[in-house]
Parts: C-alpha cells; structure tokens; sequence
C-alpha cells in the first residue's frame, strides 16, 4: 500500500489540482493522521449516521424510512439510519482523516469519553437551523423533527464535561478538534416550500437562518474550538424532489444544459452568499480561527453539468423511488413499503432517493471538501494541532 504524502507535521501541502486528486484516492486508502483529535458534526439528513433512528426507537415513534432497506446496501448491507445507498460524505471525511465513523449522539447519550473520544455527530435527519417555535409562527411545520441547530448544540455543551474535566482541558480538546457545522437551514425552506408557501416569504427565513448559524460558531469558539468546516447550500433546483413538486412549470425555468429549475438554484445561490458574508465576518473579528466555507452547491453543479467525467448516467432521476418522470413520490418514499426496490447500480445515479445522495455522489462531495481544505488553509501547515 502506499504511504501517505501527508504527515501530521504537515497534513497537506500539495496545490496542483491534479497532485490534488491523487492524493485524495491515496489517502482514501492510508489515512491523514495528526491533523485533528477528534471530529464533531451538526446538520441534518445528509450528516446524519443514525440520529433520527435513535430518537423514534427511544420515544417508541414510527420509524423513518431509513431504518428500512434499500438504504444502506451498497457498503453497510443493512440500513443503519443514514439515507443514502452506503457512506455520507462525513463518513468519507473521518475515515480519511483516521477517524472511525462519528457515533450517533442520540443513540450513546451515555456514551461519555470513551464512546466519544474521537467525536460524534449530533445531526438529525429533518432538523432545522431555525427552532420549531419561530418557524410555527410564520406558519411552517417540521414533520420530522423539532430538533434545530440549538438543540443539538445544547446536546454538544451538555455531553462537553463528560469529555474533559477542567476549562483548560476543553479548550485543548476543542482546539485540536475539527467542528463540522452542517449542511443545516436547508429544511427550513424545504419545509416550507413543501408546505407552499410563497417563495418571497422563504427569502425572508435566509437572513434569519444564516444568522443561526453565525451564532452556534461564535458560540463553540467561546467554548475554544478553532476550526470549523461550514458547508453551504446544494443546488436544490436539481434535485428530483423539488423538480417533481415543481413539475409543469415554464420551460424557461429550466436549465436546458441540466434540466435544473433555475429559479431554486438561484436560491441555493442566495442563502449561501448570505452564509459566506457572515462567515467573512467572523474571520474579520478573529483571524485566529480557521473557518473554510465548503462550496458544495458548485461542487454538486460539476455532476449535473458534467456527469460522464463523474461516472453517472443519471443525474435528476432517483435511483430508490416509486416512479413518475423523476422517480420521486413524496408520499412514497424509499424505504417505506412498498419502496423496497431500486436501480441496479447506485453508483451511476446522483440522486438516491430524490432528497439525498448516493455513496457515489457522496464520495466526490468529501473530495471537494478536501479541495477546499487545500486550498483554504496555507498548505494546512499551521493545523499541528499534536
């Protein structure tokens, strides 16, 4: 096997793009080591390792569709509560930084320092940046979850002192750790575009979600952490979800190239413009944290433009679905009978089941995020954080 380029004295140096991609399949295969101690993560459904599924088994609730197969076929061979084909792109990520897959939070409450020494991952499928009392007053329900980014953030603080004892041990251990802080805010629209509303009205929720988000960061810098991965929107106009709520609209709505909606990009576009102002923001204040903004609504855009130089053949079809033009039905979702079956190979499809990606999908969304961890931090030189 071959060793790694990266040592923990200096965990990435290379800037050509192509010394860029093959030293991420190297590492795929040798794990980064030294760069961080531990990983913890907030979002939703496309970070989730199992949250949601805890959460219905311990309050006896029905289950979500992904307790059930086809979801995890392709690498777990059995569902494990992510809603996807096999690995998400957090599981990419630990796994090449050295990490084991983050733990649920809300399956190992207890699980204190030795269940959690590596990290552990608080993101819920259906959550929201937004807490359910603010959205229900603007007339938005979340069906799945009432769980927000404060929520999870509350869990983090209340696990905190089992994971180290004194002030100063914290602010190591948060100090040498990497802080995952999403994707999250992206079901506070898909909530309400499910239900909806008026699509100015959802533009009002962005400066309001983003500023969620600025707050939960500020909030574990008091707490010590120093670097934060803050990926934005995905271009939720290709998804088969939003094209079959959508279906019928103009034809000059779409992308001719893609066969995205337009219109839906363009408010992926605007909430993460937003979500990058911010971030600018923090870094201005203090220049000491490290705050890489994780560009996945292009990284995303490149499948959908170019899907042969990715392997995929279908990009805006999912592969697990109960049929119609994108195979998405929002009432039958995969998983739930009698969606049990889907296509022969995930790994030429985009979608997995309409909201979420495939294992395929996923793995070229962690390599833009090493891209960005390039590219973002001088030659990731100055993360000795051991």
């Amino acid at each position: 096997m071959a060793s790694s380029p990266f040592s923990s004295s200096s965990c990435y140096s290379l800037k050509h793009p192509f010394m860029i991609f093959v030293s991420f399949l190297i590492v795929m295969f040798s794990p980064v080591n030294g760069c961080f101690t531990s990983i913890f993560s907030f979002g939703d459904s496309l970070t989730d390792t199992g949250n949601l599924l805890a959460i219905s088994i311990s309050e006896s609730k029905k289950l979500p569709s992904s307790a059930f197969p086809p979801n995890g076929r392709t690498f777990f061979h059995h569902p494990t509560g992510r809603r996807c084909d096999g690995r998400l792109a957090i599981d990419f990520l630990a796994e090449t930084l050295g990490f084991p897959f983050l733990p649920p939070y809300y399956g190992f409450k207890n699980g204190g320092r030795e269940k959690f020494q590596k990290g552990v991952n608080f993101a819920v499928a259906g959550a929201t940046a937004l807490n359910s009392s603010f959205l229900a007053e603007r007339g938005i329900q979340n069906p799945t979850t009432n769980i927000s980014l404060g929520d999870q953030l509350n869990s983090f603080k209340h696990l905190l002192p089992s994971l180290c004892s004194s002030s100063s041990e914290c602010n190591e251990l948060l100090g040498n750790s990497l802080i995952v802080m999403g994707e999250i805010g992206g079901n506070d629209y898909n909530h309400a575009f499910e239900q909806g509303m008026n699509i100015e009205k959802i533009r009002q929720l962005v400066p309001f979600s983003v500023n969620i988000i600025a707050s939960a960061i500020n909030e574990l810098i008091e707490l010590g952490a120093v670097t934060f991965l803050v990926p934005g929107n995905f271009p939720i106009g290709c998804s088969p979800a939003y094209l079959t709520y959508f279906q019928g609209s103009d034809k000059d709505k779409y992308d001719p190239s893609t066969g995205c909606l337009t219109w839906l990009n363009q408010f992926s576009q605007h909430h993460n413009g937003l979500l990058r102002k911010e971030l600018e923001k923090i870094r201005n204040l203090r220049p000491d944290i490290n705050i890489i903004y994780v560009d996945n609504y292009n990284t995303a855009m490149r499948f959908y433009r170019s899907p042969k130089q990715f392997g995929f053949g279908e990009t805006i079809r999912a592969c697990c679905g109960a049929g119609g033009v994108y195979n998405y039905t929002s009432s039958r979702t995969c998983g739930y009978p009698p969606v049990r079956q889907c296509c022969s190979d995930p790994s030429s499809y985009v979608s997995w089941d309409g909201i979420h990606y495939t294992e395929a999908a996923n793995k070229w969304l962690a390599f833009g995020v090493f891209e960005q961890l390039i590219n973002s931090i001088p030659s990731f030189n100055k993360l000795q954080t051991i």
